[in-house]
């Protein structure tokens, strides 16, 4: 059994030269690594520092030797067909095809040593999007209500906030494994009134939330009196639902407060208009649903919204089924995984994320908010064709064992580098991290103690996260 190190593990700090040595850059320039964090210094480093959190889930696995953790030194079977481009950081080093975000850099953090050992797309996303690994761990499990809630659910379980009616959106939503829906996405065990809203496409049509606008003829009068209407209806049938037992109402009675909410508030509705946006900025984050999906999560971010999750591709491997549609593919990428990658993938995520980062940050936003963006694991460092799969050119199996995840914002350390991994991408080497310490350091930026206990529906006592925030990254 892999034992998963923590930060706090490590103990005290390496020397720089130890550090270039362990991470094979030696050579390459005065790269910035963060060093590990006791847990008695800097106590309360980044804690508090985020207003809302945006987490980018590339849903899939993004390549790390493609993109975070090249390995131009390594042999081509390993490395790829890929070459490593310089940033604007000196000795950090990204693929070829991300030449904004390479310019970037000296705005985000690379976590080059995240690891666990789960190896297939569900469990796995459902370890992404919850901190907590599935029971039933490498497998394709359907989503159940005794699932651990996801981590809007949590959020709003531990912290409910009254800026907005939802707590937490998924935006280009849900994740599919590949064409159903994956586990760790909803309310679990706490319940439909804890599920975050979420919105699928949000380039279709002409508004990503239909019928917000108000009719003309339902001016605010009519609204109330037909909200007052459907409650007094309710109640009578809560009486009733009472009496036999039946308290199933409850979650409905959720869901229709949280729409009535947004329809009575013209702040809550202009929140969701993308057509406000200046077309050149529209044009910038790219025309495409993820592109369009991190821009509507800035807006939400403005709206006070304190955790927004947009799905980078809303199958895994969409490209099975549409090969010729770019918005379909997945990071899944079993063959062909370089035409896929310089073709489709690579370039609209380029200019999404780097498009969101920069928005961000001219806004003054990014000061407090934490972005973060990760896949359920990595690719693994070995190019070979998989004949079970489609395709006709070598791609890379999945590999949980190390790979990358980049974290900006709120407090995180601008242009730096935390872990590394061994001189093929394939083991972590320093300041090993699990899914579950993102997910502490998450709610640790937002204000929240991981160790935070709170009892379920049934009174059982639960914390907020197993992990333990990586206090290391905040500057």
């Amino acid at each position: 059994m892999i034992r998963l190190y923590t930060t706090h593990d490590l103990g005290g700090q390496l020397s720089r030269r130890e550090w270039l040595r362990i991470g094979g850059l030696a050579g390459l320039g005065s790269l910035r690594l963060l060093a590990p964090v006791r847990a008695s210094e800097h106590l309360r480093a980044g804690f508090g520092k985020a207003r809302s959190v945006i987490l980018i889930y590339a849903s899939g696995g993004q390549s790390q030797l493609e993109m975070w953790d090249p390995k131009p030194d390594a042999p081509e079977t390993v490395r790829g067909e890929f070459k490593a481009i310089a940033t604007s950081v000196a000795g950090t080093f990204v693929g070829e095809h991300t030449p904004r975000l390479a310019r970037l850099a000296d705005r985000y953090t690379i976590v080059r040593s995240v690891s666990h050992d789960d190896l297939d797309h569900g469990s796995a996303g459902y370890l992404a999007l919850t901190g907590r690994p599935h029971p039933q761990k490498s497998s394709n499990p359907r989503p159940r209500p005794i699932d651990e809630p996801t981590y809007g659910a949590v959020l709003k379980r531990v912290r409910p906030v009254r800026a907005f009616p939802y707590e937490a959106v998924h935006l280009n939503g849900p994740a599919l494994v590949p064409f159903e829906i994956g586990p760790g996405q909803d309310g679990g065990y706490l319940g439909r009134h804890y599920e975050p809203l979420v919105l699928g496409d949000v380039t279709a049509g002409t508004e990503p939330v239909p019928d917000l606008a108000p009719h003309i003829d339902l001016p605010a009068e009519r609204l109330a009196a037909r909200r007052g209407l459907r409650g007094a209806v309710e109640r009578a049938y809560d009486h009733v639902a009472a009496r036999a037992g039946d308290g199933s109402s409850s979650d409905m009675d959720q869901l229709y407060r949280q729409a009535f909410e947004v329809l009575a508030s013209p702040r809550c509705r202009e929140a969701f208009d993308l057509a406000a946006e200046p077309e050149s900025l529209r044009n910038r984050y790219g025309r495409n649903r993820s592109g369009q999906a991190c821009l509507l999560a800035r807006r939400l971010v403005e709206a006070g919204v304190p955790l927004i999750t947009v799905i980078w591709s809303h199958s895994n491997r969409g490209q099975d089924k549409e090969p010729a549609i770019t918005d379909a593919y997945g990071w899944d990428t079993h063959n062909d995984i370089f035409e896929a990658l310089r073709v489709h993938l690579l370039p609209r995520f380029d200019q999404g994320f780097s498009a969101l980062l920069e928005d961000l940050d001219a806004r003054g936003l990014l000061d407090e908010t934490l972005v973060i963006c990760t896949g359920e694991f990595g690719r693994a460092p070995r190019v070979a064709l998989e004949p079970s799969f489609a395709g006709r050119t070598p791609g890379r199996k999945h590999w949980a064992s190390v790979y990358s995840a980049v974290l900006a914002g709120a407090g995180v350390a601008r242009g730096a580098v935390y872990g590394s991994s061994d001189r093929f991408a394939a083991q972590p080497v320093s300041s090993r991290v699990a899914p579950w310490d993102i997910a502490a350091t998450m709610f640790w930026a937002l204000g929240i103690d991981p160790a935070t206990e709170y009892h379920d529906l049934e009174g059982r006592p639960r914390v907020v996260s197993i992990g333990q925030p990586i206090t290391g990254l905040f500057g």
